[in-house]
């Protein structure tokens, strides 16, 4: 079983702003935040024991519930892009979980992705309970993440203020 530090965010790999990811307003297009806080979710499956082994091998895998994203401050091209996740709640089939994008070398905030996930049995298409290897891998992250400070975004709702 993986041990995690009580004190830190999971560090997720490094990603860079990518020509094909630049739209006409000369910045990182949404679709593409959605698509590198997706390469983020792949490692942070990979962390907790859900690997493309795993899926193959138990004929399980992980589906996305539901994501918000909010967008904070533009990206440009080459922009190197630091991801890191903080477990915020699971249960026998779902994760809750928090992404948070920085610029990796001048450290701004420049997007946050809350998401649920689901585990699924493949051949069913049904969700279906975690495996004890990984539901003992989510308890001793939530254990390590549990006195971390929620996000100030999530649970956020959309909508217009009005004051």
């Amino acid at each position: 079983m993986t041990e995690f530090n009580d004190s830190k965010l999971l560090e997720l790999p490094t990603l860079t702003v990518l020509p094909e990811w630049i739209d006409y307003n000369g910045h990182m297009n949404v679709s593409y935040y959605v698509l590198a806080f997706d390469r983020g979710v792949d490692a942070f499956m990979e962390l907790i024991g859900i690997s493309p082994a795993y899926i193959e091998q138990r004929r399980t895998s992980t589906f996305t519930l539901e994501m918000h994203v909010s967008y904070i401050r533009e990206l440009h091209l080459g922009d190197p892009l630091r991801l890191n996740c903080q477990l915020l709640d699971f249960d026998t089939k779902r994760v809750h979980y928090f992404l948070h994008m920085h610029h990796a070398e001048d450290d701004y905030l420049a997007a946050v992705s809350e998401q649920i996930m689901v585990h699924v049995d493949l051949e069913t298409r049904r969700s279906s309970e975690f495996p004890d290897d990984v539901r003992l891998t989510l308890t001793s992250l939530m254990n390590a993440h549990r006195h971390l400070p929620r996000p100030e975004q999530s649970g956020s709702v959309i909508g217009i203020r009005r004051k």
